[in-house]
């Protein structure tokens, strides 16, 4: 299993596990909205992670500028 699918499969996972702690507390539209945002938290970690851009530091870079 590569390891793009594996994070894939974790995101979707954390969805439906959502989506039932939110029908635990009556709101199953508040859980999936939480669990989409919390996935999507989850695959750019996990591409972060991937691309080998984690923990790097630039002096130079203040962030996104206009």
């Amino acid at each position: 299993m590569s390891r793009r699918f594996r994070s894939f499969l974790i995101a979707i996972g954390l969805i439906i596990v959502a989506a039932l702690i939110g029908g635990v507390l009556g709101n199953v539209w508040l859980g999936l909205v939480l669990g989409v945002l919390i996935g999507i938290g989850v695959l750019m970690a996990f591409e972060s992670k991937r691309g080998g851009n984690q923990g790097i530091y630039d002096r130079d870079d203040d962030g996104t500028e206009l």
